[in-house]
């Protein structure tokens, strides 16, 4: 008679003694291996001085070393929230071996995050250093596009500011109405039971009313306050070029007439800024904020949103503001609207590392590509050879900032069929042609067309290796300061991740030659 099959021997509630050294618990080439490596190439004095100089009483911390890595690898693997980077912690044996089988509670690393957000977002420049070290950045193509991100908020959480106007007299309404009908009831009760006991749960309902009154009223202040800034602003450009045109008016001897006339416009510019600012001053001062930042952007700043308003700097009707993040906006990806962010990428093309990064709540691209350039030469260290990017950044603006910079760019000057070269535009190009026209012509050569067909292949797969593979598809910080802290790990980590593949691909080599 044939045995029946036999099975390993599981014995679920027999004690198994592991090998001496977590070394052996994982495969040698492990991406833990290399962060525990990793971890003598990074400055981190940011993170360890502030850490070294907390009072030494009480219960010892852990290791910020090792809470940094542990963050690295929770982003590079795709587990952002704190709640399952504790699980993991438990349950994923490469997290144990990560944190020397220790395991930080959800609050615990919540607060280091959030604590040393600007020192981790310096770590991309590091990352970007080493890759560079390694040989796998060469600028000599750099692709730039933006991703739209969904923040941590609901596109229905957000409410307008003719809704907010209209809600705030309802609910003023209401509150009037219920405190007349309590009054009248807590007389008859106070009658019928006494003045010391309660009948009633009206004021359960007030308070609900009441409070929400305050969140609806508190977020049309602010809105009301972000747009008198951004009106501020704008004035003070004027005022700005104004004064600018009357003094070079001046020094150029211009005619008296014309002067006097140009410095006319220069002082009434200026007394709109001042008043502007005065607007924006109080209304942000009426919201509970802090006095706005009216100073023009640096280069390298991102674009402030845009928020429809009216030349007196109040909101329009339809302007919309959300009561979960109001970072963040409402932008449309993939043919529908998200409430969300825009996340720009500059990738160079030897390994498809990330060379520059920036956040906005600016929906459009074209006003992203001048600061981008600016953060590609603070980050890599120069500018590339050769840019590509799609139609959204196209203006003549931004191709002459390329062109003053020393860049060979290749923008599209309108939507470009995948995957299919356009015909060549043959004879001479006109004199008169505009610089649209020129890059046309350029995007339709033999050469333009190859360099720019490489677009797709650069940055393209590096938002669905970020989305799709690591599966980030959305925030889990809130506000734009934040959100930029949690890109640039993001960004961080998918340079990590290159490095790391990259070193094993040298060393499999290395032995492969030896052997």
């Amino acid at each position: 008679m044939q045995k029946p099959k036999s099975f390993r021997p599981w014995q679920p509630d027999q004690t198994t003694l592991l090998p001496p050294s977590p070394r052996e618990w994982l495969a040698e080439d492990h991406q833990v291996y290399f962060l525990l490596d990793l971890v003598e190439e990074l400055d981190l004095s940011e993170i360890l001085i502030p850490a070294q100089a907390k009072d030494p009483r009480g219960e010892k911390g852990f290791d910020p070393r090792m809470m940094t890595m542990l963050l690295l690898y929770a982003y590079c693997v795709g587990t952002v929230s704190s709640r399952k980077i504790e699980r993991a912690c438990y349950e994923d044996l490469a997290f144990r071996v990560l944190t020397g089988n220790q395991q930080p509670d959800h609050s615990r690393i919540s607060d280091f995050r959030r604590r040393n957000l600007d020192a981790l977002k310096g770590l991309f420049v590091q990352i970007l250093r080493l890759c560079q070290k390694a040989g796998m950045v060469s600028l000599g193509h750099v692709a730039l596009d933006g991703t739209k991100v969904k923040a941590n908020a609901s596109k229905h959480k957000a409410m307008s500011h003719e809704r907010m106007l209209r809600a705030e007299k309802q609910l003023a309404q209401e509150i009037n109405a219920l405190m007349r009908k309590a009054e009248i009831l807590d007389a008859q009760e106070d009658r019928r039971y006494g003045k010391t006991n309660r009948g009633s749960d009206l004021p359960d309902e007030l308070r609900r009313r009441q409070d929400r009154l305050e969140r609806i009223r508190q977020a049309r202040k602010e809105m009301e306050a972000e747009t008198a800034a951004a009106a501020a602003r704008q004035r003070q450009e004027e005022a700005d070029q104004a004064r600018a045109e009357a003094d070079a008016a001046k020094e150029a001897d211009a005619p008296a007439a014309e002067q006097t006339e140009l410095n006319k416009r220069a002082e009434a510019a200026a007394a709109k800024a001042k008043a502007a600012r005065e607007k924006a001053i109080e209304a942000a001062q009426e919201a509970g904020l802090e006095p706005p930042a009216l100073e023009p952007l640096a280069v390298e700043a991102m674009p402030r949103r845009g928020l429809a308003r009216k030349a007196n700097g109040t909101p329009t009707s339809k302007t919309q503001r959300n009561f979960t993040d109001p970072g963040s906006h409402l932008m449309k990806s993939n043919g529908h609207y998200i409430q969300g962010y825009n996340c720009q990428l500059a990738v160079d093309s030897d390994h498809q590392v990330i060379v520059a990064v920036g956040v906005s709540n600016q929906a459009p691209d074209v006003e992203h590509l001048e600061p981008m350039l600016q953060r590609i030469a603070t980050t890599a260290g120069a500018l590339p050879d050769v840019m590509t990017a799609d139609a959204g950044y196209w203006s003549e603006d931004n191709a002459k900032i390329c062109a003053e910079q020393g860049i060979d760019a290749y923008i599209a000057t309108g939507r470009l069929p995948h995957g299919q070269p356009l015909p060549p535009k043959r004879g001479p190009m006109p004199s008169n042609a505009d610089m649209k026209a020129r890059m046309a012509r350029k995007l339709r050569s033999k050469t333009g067309s190859a360099i720019y067909a490489q677009r797709k292949a650069i940055v393209e797969p590096v938002n669905g290796q970020i989305k799709e593979a690591r599966g980030l598809r959305r925030f889990l910080l809130r506000g734009l300061e934040k959100v930029d802290g949690e890109w640039h790990l993001i960004a961080t980590t998918h340079n990590l991740l290159k490095l790391f593949r990259h070193r094993r691909s040298q060393q499999q080599s290395l032995l492969l030659a030896s052997g």
